[in-house]
């Protein structure tokens, strides 16, 4: 009976009612990786940023958790969209300059948490995947948020000469512990969801900085990586990567910054308005309407 309303609908009007269902993606902003300032003979690590929290009804969610339950929404009813942007990572600080947590991002009733930023000399910071501890001592990374994403490695600094910082935390994965020996922890991998009909992974963790070995890597899904006696690099953009963390001896390095986060919605029928204040645009895959929202706040609506 709904089907043949749909089609005298569509015959009368030349467009398919709104449907109603919305599954999301919405991803936070990644946080920043810590920056590091040279200090007598010490070499000193920072802690590569968490991602930002992800939260998806489609494919896979955060955290390890079951997917998210898409949206029933009306028509003609404005729906609040933010994007959240990364954090920016540390400055090369005397004594150590802590990344900053990212925005969080919003679709109407759900909201993502900011990534945690990367410890300088100091824990990680919680948030929607936790940030890695620093070094100068060894440092707990921060804990990441329920159904969102996971914890950020341990730093790891026993001789005041070599150490590694804990990496990032991601959206399906811990991130590593550094190693005492040199060595700094991988940023942990993020979540592949095909919203958009192709599989796309977001939410890698960074890279924890190091002296000695080899800095952590980036975490799949747009974690940046750790600097090996080099300054971190920065996440990629609307992935809610975490930024890689900076590795200090004879000069000083900033951390990398955290990648903005990133709101996908697909739903079928309707025509869908993007208000002012955000920057997207709409596709079609599959049989479904998809719409990408890269930066902004603002409303959406359907008709």
């Amino acid at each position: 009976m709904i089907g043949n309303i749909a089609a005298s609908l569509y015959a009368a009007s030349g467009s398919v009612p709104f449907g109603g269902t919305v599954d999301y993606l919405v991803v936070a902003g990644g946080g920043g990786g810590a920056g590091e300032l040279v200090g007598g003979s010490q070499n000193v690590q920072g802690g590569g940023g968490g991602a930002g929290g992800l939260r998806c009804t489609v494919t896979a969610t955060g955290g390890g958790g079951t997917l998210e339950t898409a949206l029933s929404l009306s028509t003609s009813t404005n729906y609040t969209v933010t994007v959240g942007a990364g954090g920016p990572g540390g400055a090369a600080s005397g004594s150590g300059g802590p990344g900053t947590v990212g925005s969080n991002s919003v679709f109407s009733t759900i909201t993502s948490n900011g990534g945690g930023f990367g410890g300088a000399r100091a824990v990680g910071g919680n948030g929607g995947s936790g940030g890695g501890g620093g070094t100068a001592g060894s440092f707990a990374g921060g804990t990441g948020t329920a159904n969102q994403g996971f914890a950020g490695g341990t730093g790891n600094w026993t001789d005041g000469v070599s150490g590694g910082a804990g990496g990032g935390g991601g959206a399906s994965a811990v991130g590593a512990n550094g190693s005492a020996a040199g060595t700094g922890g991988n940023g942990g991998n993020g979540v592949a969801t095909s919203i958009t009909g192709s599989s796309v992974t977001y939410g890698g963790g960074g890279g924890g900085g190091a002296y000695n070995i080899v800095a952590g890597s980036g975490g799949t899904g747009g974690g940046g990586a750790g600097g090996n006696q080099a300054a971190g690099t920065n996440a990629t953009a609307n992935t809610g990567g975490g930024g890689g963390g900076a590795g200090v001896r004879s000069s000083s390095g900033t951390g990398g910054g955290g990648g903005s986060g990133i709101v996908i919605l697909r739903y079928t029928g309707g025509t869908i308005t993007i208000g002012a204040g955000l920057t997207g645009s709409t596709s079609v895959a599959g049989g479904y309407n998809i719409t990408t929202i890269t930066a902004g706040t603002g409303n959406v609506s359907w008709v």
